[in-house]
């Protein structure tokens, strides 16, 4: 725990004393190069009777020296008994002291060690890069002021530092940790977490509103660095063209205005958007993405999901299945009259719900995803509801593509909101998708299996191959006893009664 030391050691000196701006801005600019090279200059400028405790400060707490150092002219971030957080290493680290995660898995731990350095450059470049609410952002500080102090002001901004994208298989704990660095950062700094179907709809949101403007995606990039210089942006994947063929220039955007983007994914950038329609036009987002983010693999082979994973939870299979799944869902109402009703879900649309109750939701398989809708749609029914039973999930394959898309998307919004599934299904989650494959995986056809008449349905595609794995490690823990108790014991404390688990 010599993270948490440090961190505490270094506010407890500098608590309560009196900074001046010169002062304040001084000790700002002297940094180790060596240990992070984004740090500037590695001079002492500072002359009088105190500047010797300053520079055995920088020298023992670099990381800190900028976003701390200066951040004492506030007061809210100099009075009180505010703790201050060591980093996502040391919270690992008490996570297994704890017996909260399992302890030796070194893909995790090399993670770790990429977010807390990212971690410890933030705190050191917080004021810097406007990170704090109360401070000015780089492009705010450098503006007004006149000509000379243009001139000087300049040099001490800095650019902000690399971000992170990590990516790997499915249920190796990449969501977990960037939560785990996400939550370790102050509150009052200009942060977010969203997921990318979330924010891409914010984004297309942003752009309605907009129109009519010389260039709306630099006005959007600027309103979002206004309300937050670091992005966490869980799932990156792109499979729609719209998102495709704007990307590169609003990240373009968002990278000038100094934002600094952590970002989960199973796609590593070279595979993003692949066989795509127009991806000659998304590739210099690769290679932005790539510039401006560390990338850094998670090599682990172990799902964590499946290894919690119920036998059945909710998910009902066989010819009895969807009567059981009904029954299911009207005792979950605990008396409520099931009603048909409507939900508005973005930008004025509205989406019918059949059977509703109780913040429960009922739809066949074709209701929800046979029809044109999205993960606009999909956000909007589980911002209404915390349970969505879903009748008839066929076994997917080229003759139903398009519902095996807007099922996976359907997984994700329902797994992000942390939603109840249940559901009857024709085959397991393997089984759902066993004629998915990419085009890596699938038969030549000079092989004699492709003859065969059960491979006739064949989905060849390397978006859904990729993602099916996601979908099923999903489905997976969604009924897992240790999801569902998690989902009852948040209802229970919103005022409702929810059984973890009932037997069928």
């Amino acid at each position: 725990m010599r993270a948490v030391a440090r961190v505490r050691g270094l506010h407890t000196r500098l608590r309560g004393r009196q900074w001046s701006r010169p002062q304040a801005l001084c000790v700002a600019e002297v940094h180790s190069r060596g240990a992070y090279p984004l740090a500037g200059v590695v001079t002492e400028h500072r002359i009088g009777a105190d500047s010797g405790v300053r520079h055995s400060l920088i020298e023992d707490y670099p990381f800190a020296s900028r976003g701390v150092a200066t951040s004492a002219e506030s007061d809210a971030s100099t009075s009180g008994d505010d703790e201050y957080n060591a980093g996502p290493l040391a919270e690992y680290e008490r996570r297994i002291a704890a017996g909260e995660l399992k302890s030796g898995d070194e893909f995790q731990e090399e993670t770790l060690q990429k977010l807390q350095d990212l971690y410890e450059n933030l705190m050191r470049d917080a004021y810097d890069i406007g990170l704090d609410k109360d401070s000015p952002r780089s492009s705010q500080r450098n503006s007004g002021g006149g000509w000379l102090f243009k001139h000087f002001m300049s040099k001490s901004i800095i650019p902000s530092p690399k971000g992170l994208y990590l990516y790997g298989g499915v249920g190796t704990g990449k969501t977990m940790l960037m939560d785990m660095f996400y939550e370790q950062l102050p509150k009052t700094w200009r942060k977010r977490r969203i997921h990318f179907h979330d924010f891409m709809l914010g984004v297309h949101s942003r752009l309605q509103k907009s129109r009519g403007m010389t260039d709306p995606l630099e006005l959007v990039a600027e309103e979002i660095a206004e309300e937050s210089i670091l992005l966490c942006i869980d799932e990156f994947m792109v499979t729609d063209v719209a998102d495709a063929l704007i990307l590169n220039r609003l990240f373009d955007h968002l990278f000038k205005n100094g934002i600094v983007m952590v970002s989960t994914s199973n796609r590593a950038p070279s595979k993003l958007y692949e066989g795509g329609l127009q991806r000659d036009l998304f590739l210099p987002f690769i290679a932005k993405l790539k510039e401006r983010c560390v990338i850094h693999e998670i090599g682990s082979a172990t799902d964590y999901r499946r290894l919690t994973a119920a036998e059945t939870g909710f998910y009902f299979m066989g010819p009895e299945s969807s009567e059981t799944l009904r029954k299911l869902f009207l005792a979950e109402l605990n008396g409520e009259e099931a009603r048909p009703t409507t939900v508005e879900v973005i930008m004025g649309r509205k989406l019918k719900v059949p059977l509703a109750g109780a913040g429960c939701a009922y739809f066949q398989f074709h209701e929800l995803c046979e029809m044109p809708l999205g993960a606009a749609d999909f956000f909007g029914l589980f911002k209404n509801f915390h349970t969505l039973a879903l009748d008839n999930v066929p076994i997917f394959g080229s003759h139903n593509r398009s519902s095996a898309y807007r099922f996976v998307t359907l997984v994700d919004v329902m797994y992000e909101h942390r939603a109840r599934f249940m559901c009857s299904a024709e085959g397991s989650p393997k089984e759902l998708f066993d004629k998915v494959v990419t085009r890596a995986d699938a038969p030549r056809k000079s092989d004699a299996r492709s003859t065969r008449v059960e491979d006739a349905d064949l989905l060849v595609d390397d978006e859904l191959g990729f993602a099916k794995d996601r979908t099923m490690s999903r489905l997976t823990e969604m009924h897992s006893k240790e999801y569902l108790k998690e989902h009852a014991e948040a209802h229970i404390h919103n005022g409702e009664h929810l059984p973890a688990v009932r037997e069928a």
